[in-house]
């Protein structure tokens, strides 16, 4: 084997699989209120605008301390504020099992949102630090590949956590108490495993170190003067708030399928282990999606279609959806909804990350990641509102696959303009050949 193969193979190895078991645990204590809601919702009074407006309240602490969060993992290293991000997350989300009505479960998910926060944009500023660019859709599809390892491992175990019963505490406790010690220990584990750069990696051989430092250097340079080098290029330009739109608009559809997905499954009658492995379905599906997506994204180095086709298959899959009911073709539609919206993730942000260098990667990731994550507040409170009104989540799921249907044009149309004015944004490493790892 040459030198960038087995390099690439140990840090692969070495880093990727504690991240993606990193953020199974974060996903999982995200969303497994999903699954809490089917019993926690009658014991504590909430009705299905309060959970939705209280389930997507995370996202609102999480958009004002994602920016500052990621400068600071920029500023102390990766190691020690990814273990910070994860044992205080866990303790918060451990700390859900005892609330008691709607106010106490608004005030514990806006913490969770400040625990939680810089987490999922520290980790994709990680990995342009470890990764070249040829790399990076296939990394951080493995990485996003995590969301549906948590639905379709998580649905079953969550809905099962739901029987528990002891300690005067009921099942939906337990699924929060449980399900938070994972976070806790991993995050204590991070301390020791995780290495902040490539030059201080003594698990790596000299000749690898020297490798991988110089080569993720050389494609550094790569159409650098065309990048947003400066957290004021960042915060000034409407190429990147575009893009955080963008990613806003798929986050709002994502977060429909995960808070409201067991309660749709519920409805066709079954019990809650029944809806645990049901609701898996599309998870599975979502996670072949994301995989085979960002590894073909990374073959044809093409991102912007990639992405965009991926969002607007997702649109169509719940739009249908929201039209059908009987159960069969309801898990279908909701299959390809969510592989549509899983697969778009790693070509857009191996297309994003191209785009910004130096201190605006950690700035910029997180400013994409902070505004597209307003869309986990806003599908919730949607989903819920239209849910009372209505008595179904039809109408709340044409909405959002509408608004996501408006994001897939918008990146087309950005990534358009940035071509014509000189910028190569799908094709910048073409001349460095992907390798298979």
């Amino acid at each position: 084997m040459d030198q960038e193969l087995t390099t690439m193979r140990k840090v692969t190895l070495r880093i990727m699989p504690i991240l993606i078991i990193c953020y199974v645990a974060a996903y999982l204590d995200r969303v497994n209120v999903g699954f809490a809601a089917l019993q926690m919702n009658k014991a504590i009074g909430l009705t299905a605008s309060a959970f939705g407006f209280g389930a997507g309240l995370f996202f609102l602490t999480y958009f004002i301390f994602e920016v500052p969060a990621n400068l600071a993992m920029h500023r102390f290293g990766a190691r020690r504020w990814i273990a910070r991000i994860m044992i205080s997350w866990g303790l918060v989300a451990g700390a859900t099992a005892f609330v008691q009505g709607p106010t106490s479960f608004y005030t514990v998910r806006l913490l969770l949102g400040v625990a939680e926060a810089g987490f999922q944009p520290g980790v994709l500023l990680f990995i342009t630090l470890w990764f070249p660019p040829a790399y990076r859709a296939r990394m951080v599809a493995y990485f996003m590949a995590a969301v549906p390892i948590c639905g379709t491992i998580g649905s079953p175990l969550s809905g099962m956590l739901l029987s528990v019963q002891g300690f005067g505490l009921a099942g939906w406790q337990w699924l929060y108490l449980i399900e938070a010690v994972p976070s806790i220990l991993l995050g204590l584990f991070v301390l020791f495993w995780l290495t902040d750069r490539p030059e201080q990696a003594k698990w790596l051989a000299p000749e690898q170190r020297a490798w991988l430092t110089q080569r993720l250097a050389a494609d550094q340079n790569v159409v650098e003067t065309k990048r947003f080098s400066t957290l004021g290029q960042v915060f000034t330009s409407p190429v990147m708030f575009c893009i955080a739109l963008v990613y806003l608009t798929d986050v709002a559809m994502n977060n429909a399928n995960s808070f409201f997905l067991p309660q749709i499954v519920k409805a066709f009658g079954l019990g809650n282990t029944a809806t645990g492995f049901v609701t898996a379905i599309p998870n599975f599906v979502g996670l072949l999606a994301i995989i085979w997506w960002g590894r073909h994204s990374d073959k044809r180095q093409e991102r912007v279609w990639h992405a965009s086709g991926a969002l607007m298959l997702g649109c169509a899959g719940l739009i249908v959806a929201a039209m059908v009911h009987e159960p069969v073709m309801s898990v279908i539609a909701l299959s390809v909804a969510v592989a549509g919206t899983y697969a778009f993730t790693a070509p857009f942000w191996a297309s994003a990350s191209t785009r910004l260098s130096g201190i605006a990667a950690a700035g910029g990731i997180a400013a994409i990641g902070a505004i597209g994550n307003l869309g986990g507040l806003t599908a919730p409170t949607i989903m819920g509102v239209m849910k009372d009104l209505t008595g179904t989540f039809a109408a709340g799921q044409i909405i959002i696959a509408s608004l996501a249907f408006a994001g897939a044009i918008l990146f087309v149309l950005v990534s358009r303009g940035r071509a014509k004015a000189g910028v190569t944004v799908q094709k910048e490493t073409a001349n460095v050949p992907a390798r298979s790892v």
